[in-house]
């Protein structure tokens, strides 16, 4: 882990807080597809609150601790800010995202939390998921190959 030691507390904070988060998107109705399809029709504007509260509570805790802590609490990386510039391939990675979330009518997180709650079907769109992190990473590696061998050959 590039000479840092892991706490021995990061797994269970990592599963913990997975269930907390799990928990909450069931009790929101995040996890329900039929209420997140409301939202995305603008018939119900209930999540907008939720998510909106989220990430009020997310941008408060990451000020607070990028500003008072200097690294992480159990990892005890340093915080960093990663920036991502701003291309096609983040324009169309948002619109196929924005796609498979109005057809399945659930967003990635939510899905689990969806198969959590006796909502089997969805298995459907968690295997889509998979299907397409596994197609992303093969045309990835098939670009970074090609951008390699040709870069190769111009330098001889």
């Amino acid at each position: 882990m590039s000479g840092v030691e892991r706490n021995r507390l990061v797994l269970p904070v990592i599963y913990i807080g997975g269930l907390v988060f799990g928990f909450g998107l069931a009790v929101s109705g995040m996890a329900k597809p039929e209420i997140v399809l409301d939202f995305l029709q603008f018939n119900d504007f209930g999540l907008l609150f939720v998510m909106g509260g989220a990430a009020a509570v997310t941008g408060i805790t990451f000020a607070v601790a990028t500003r008072y802590l200097n690294r992480a609490p159990l990892t005890a990386r340093e915080y960093t800010r990663r920036f991502k510039e701003f291309d096609r391939n983040v324009l169309l990675g948002g619109a196929i995202f924005g796609v498979g979330w109005g057809l399945s009518g659930i967003c990635p997180g939510a899905a689990y939390a969806s198969f959590g709650i006796g909502n089997y079907p969805i298995l459907w769109a968690i295997a889509g998921m998979f299907l397409g992190a596994y197609a992303q990473g093969f045309v990835r590696s098939y670009r970074t190959d090609d951008a390699n061998v040709t870069s190769d050959t111009s330098t001889n």
